[in-house]
């Protein structure tokens, strides 16, 4: 078991324990085999987790090619239009020469007009996102303004060496943690309140259009080159939101 993969399936089996309360059901096994005219064998998976409750949707994408060096793993649960509750989202990577994670809760309101909801679903965050940002053996990582502008101030986003990214296994837990508590028990009531000014359905499906755009994330393109525009298309489909087939 590789190492990113390792650290994307303890998020997802964690959230996953929790799958019968949460109202989550896959669909399919798996939802749909990648394939790329670089290899006769699927090249990866797409797993789909579909729910009514606090979690909408879930969705696993998995890369391993070894002749290009890709070891890549993404995780994102996805929570209800109607929550303010951040969605999770976890990449976990080996590029042959470095190793590299991304950890985020996406926020579903602009941050710097709610300070209630700021508070709530990402303050207990910060001392766990300080002590990781500077721990040895990361480096930043190449991403855009634009892509920082879509994400929250406590995202943790580096390359790292194979000791910094074995390290990063007790963050992500806590991240997960954290991001599960505020599914299980909701925002507080006053939280929630001073959300009504935001079109949280509306909001969420802008924020995903751009997050998953190819002109805003080049690592589309890749995903394109390796397994055709496509099947590309059909991912970005699927976490943006769209019906299943």
């Amino acid at each position: 078991m590789s190492l990113p993969f390792a650290l994307a399936t303890r998020a997802l089996d964690t959230i996953l324990a929790r799958q019968q309360s949460l109202g989550l059901a896959e669909v399919g096994s798996p939802y749909r085999e990648l394939r790329s005219p670089m290899s006769p064998a699927p090249v990866g998976t797409m797993r789909v987790w579909q729910g009514d409750g606090e979690i909408s949707r879930m969705v696993y994408v998995g890369l391993v090619v070894p002749p290009i060096n890709l070891d890549s793993h993404m995780v994102f649960a996805f929570t209800a239009s109607r929550s303010g509750v951040p969605h999770f989202t976890l990449d976990s990577v080996h590029g042959g020469a470095y190793y590299a994670y991304h950890l985020d809760l996406i926020p579903r309101a602009e941050l710097s007009s709610h300070l209630s909801y700021m508070d709530s679903a990402y303050h207990p965050l910060t001392g766990l996102y300080e002590e990781a940002s500077q721990r040895e053996g990361l480096s930043r990582a190449h991403i855009g303004p634009r892509q920082h502008a879509l994400m929250s101030p406590w995202m943790l986003v580096h390359r790292a060496d194979e000791a910094a990214f074995q390290g990063m296994t007790p963050i992500v837990e806590a991240y997960v943690a954290h991001w599960l508590e505020l599914v299980s028990a909701g925002l507080p009531a006053p939280v929630i309140e001073s959300l009504a000014d935001t079109d949280l359905a509306a909001r969420d499906g802008t924020v995903r259009a751009n997050l998953f755009s190819p002109e805003v994330d080049p690592v589309w393109a890749q995903v394109s080159r390796l397994l055709g525009e496509p099947a590309s298309d059909e991912i970005r489909d699927v976490l943006m939101g769209g019906p299943l087939t």
